[in-house]
């Protein structure tokens, strides 16, 4: 048994090992940016404390155990002998901060991602993914590293209470009640978006689908994933992760 497992609630463990999961997944599909995106879980108590990625380990390192817990005000909150991300830490916190359901938030530089968030028109409604991401999309306009305390007020009110945020000219963020939601909104995301770029690379006209369709998504979601959807594949995704490697859950 590790040392943070000995330290820590069972519930918080059990949130460490599906972060892992999370980072180890998001580097499995080839959303990761070396060291430079981050992905954020709360931990469960009273306490507003959250445990994000150490600076400078890929996520194909990451384990349950190396994660850092700090609080909304980036103090960690457990000795660890790694640093945070600034920029993630600013994003992380002014989510986590003014979004009761924001569980897990997942923030990705993904190329087919950031490559729609240049098009000045943002997701189009070309797929039937994209249509799941429309129902809940946000937009929030580029002003650099995100490293400045006064982003934050923007960042949050332009988020609203929308599940999906398309950062300008950046990349692409998931909100979701659970690290399985966040991963599952992050795959259709990052699908509808891979979409869309290679059908602009092919001739001719593209057929959009109709805003009369898009009025349906979200009720017909909820028949079809059972809830958010993530609770339905995410034991799945776990069990195809320890097929090839287990050490996330160290």
């Amino acid at each position: 048994m590790s040392e943070v497992k000995r330290k820590v609630t069972k519930a918080e463990w059990d949130q460490r090992v599906n972060l892992a999961a999370c980072y180890r997944l998001v580097a499995m599909y080839g959303w990761d940016d070396l060291v430079f995106t981050h992905i954020s879980a709360r931990v469960p108590g009273r306490e507003h404390h959250f445990l994000i990625n150490p600076y400078g380990m890929t996520f194909a390192e990451v384990t349950a155990s190396s994660l850092v817990k700090i609080d909304l005000d980036g103090n960690k909150v457990m000795k660890s002998p790694f640093d945070i991300n600034p920029a993630g830490f600013v994003i992380h916190s002014a989510i986590h901060a003014a979004r009761e359901d924001a569980i897990c938030v997942l923030h990705t530089h993904s190329l087919n991602g950031t490559a729609v968030s240049v098009q000045k028109q943002g997701l189009l409604p070309l797929s039937q993914k994209s249509t799941f991401i429309l129902a809940s999309l946000a937009y929030h306009d580029y002003e650099g590293l995100a490293v400045s305390e006064d982003e934050k007020v923007r960042l949050v009110r332009d988020l609203g209470e929308k599940r999906f945020l398309m950062l300008r000219n950046h990349g692409l963020i998931t909100v979701g009640e659970t690290v399985a939601d966040a991963f599952l909104f992050m795959y259709q995301f990052e699908a509808a978006c891979t979409i869309q770029v290679r059908a602009q690379a092919t001739p001719g006209e593209m057929i959009l689908i109709s805003p009369d369709v898009l009025a349906t998504v979200s009720k017909r979601l909820k028949q079809v994933l059972r809830g958010t959807g993530g609770a339905l594949v995410w034991p799945a995704l776990l069990r195809k992760l320890d097929q090839s490697d287990k050490t996330y859950r160290s």
